[in-house]
């Protein structure tokens, strides 16, 4: 029996390609099999591995097994860049990629979206609010506690940078949030614009926002409802983009 389940695979080992063998993914599988009571879990994400192994046969016909073993269902791949998306989905049975994108984040649109669309790899958007710059609520002299990655992560120390405010200098993304939260129809909040903005976008399947109680939720929830954008606030979006943002991120990820 299948019931809907998904996990990320590679996070408790070190992110080497030597890690990514089958017999891994066959205890991480498993492992996640017996703590949701499932037989087969609906989607597994390979979790940021290292650039090399999105073109390593070896490494994917190490996913394509417990597919034919009915461990799982379908494989997918989390990533950290576009041209990772390129190569990971010019293989047959990446039923799905993970990558950052949101209204900071556009380079998506110029290549990954359409290629993902003739492939039939659904697009699941993370990050989509920036890392809350996008919801308009910060300014320049917000101060985050110190287990918080926007206060450890800013430049990259830690983790991949990209990964916190989309990669988008601080003080620059709050003007350009500022901005941004002038595009919100009225009723709606920046926040629940950026969302709606995200699930219009053709391919884009599930958008991963944070939610730390049922109040957010639900608002986030509700930007589904919104009206699509009007072709003027696209407009404005890609300016603020080109004007505010792409200098800082499009050429990186």
């Amino acid at each position: 029996m299948i019931k809907e389940a998904n996990s990320l695979m590679g996070r408790r080992l070190e992110r080497l390609p030597a890690n990514c063998t089958l017999a891994n993914f066959r205890v991480w599988t498993d492992h996640t099999r017996a703590n949701l009571g499932v037989a087969t879990l609906d989607l597994v994400q390979l979790h940021c591995p290292p650039t090399p192994v999105y073109s390593c046969n070896e490494v994917l016909d190490g996913l394509d097994t417990p597919v034919a073993e009915y461990r799982i269902a379908a494989y997918a791949v989390i990533v950290r860049t576009c041209e990772e998306v390129l190569t990971a989905i010019a293989r047959p049975g990446t039923a799905s990629v993970q990558i950052v994108f949101n209204p900071c984040r556009l380079k998506p649109l110029d290549q990954v979206l359409p290629a993902a669309a003739k492939a039939g790899v659904g697009i699941i958007a993370r990050v989509p609010l920036a890392s809350g710059l996008l919801s308009g609520k910060y300014t320049r002299d917000t101060v985050f506690q110190q287990d918080d990655h926007r206060a450890y992560n800013r430049h990259g120390e830690v983790f991949d940078r990209g990964e916190t405010s989309s990669g988008v200098d601080f003080a620059s993304g709050v003007e350009a949030a500022a901005e941004f939260t002038e595009l919100a129809p009225q009723g709606a909040t920046a926040a629940q614009t950026a969302l709606r903005w995200i699930i219009q976008q053709p391919g884009v399947t599930p958008v991963i926002p944070g939610a730390r109680s049922p109040e957010p939720a639900r608002a986030t929830a509700a930007a589904a409802e919104l009206p699509l954008p009007p072709g003027a606030t696209l407009r404005a979006v890609r300016d603020l983009y080109d004007r505010r943002i792409r200098g800082q991120v499009h050429h990186r990820w």
